[in-house]
């Protein structure tokens, strides 16, 4: 099953050697996405709710690239570093799925960046 690379317009450099999303058999799975800027930097220290805005759109970002859109969103792992955050990240959330909501599972972690307060990665189905 060949796969194709997703690179949005304006994406910045990457963390480590990975493709901000894959294409394959008419599924994008999004990497894992931080509250970072182009240069790696992380964007809204200390504001979960900005944060959690900023990755789900990098999500959108990437799954739009592909031909989807967050309607195409079948499933969500998210990490956060406090479940403090947890109600402001739920409140963001349900404004990227209003209508029928995808899968999903949350777990306490640290991050790769000491600054970010959540990282999600997804999966949704376009089509072939």
């Amino acid at each position: 099953m060949p796969m194709k690379p997703v690179i949005p317009p304006g994406t910045g450099k990457t963390l480590a050697p990975y493709s901000p999303g894959v294409v394959a058999d008419g599924i994008v799975y999004v990497s894992g996405t931080l509250p970072l800027d182009a240069d790696t930097n992380v964007v809204h220290v200390g504001d979960p709710t900005a944060q959690t805005h900023h990755v789900l759109k990098t999500i959108q970002s990437v799954i739009e690239a592909a031909g989807g859109t967050m309607a195409d969103v079948t499933f969500n792992s998210i990490f956060l570093t406090d479940w403090a955050h947890y109600a402001a990240i739920n409140a963001v959330y349900a404004q990227y799925f209003p209508g029928d909501k995808p899968a999903r599972y949350c777990i306490q972690c640290g991050l790769v960046k000491k600054d970010a307060l959540i990282e999600i990665a997804t999966v949704a189905h376009i089509g072939k």
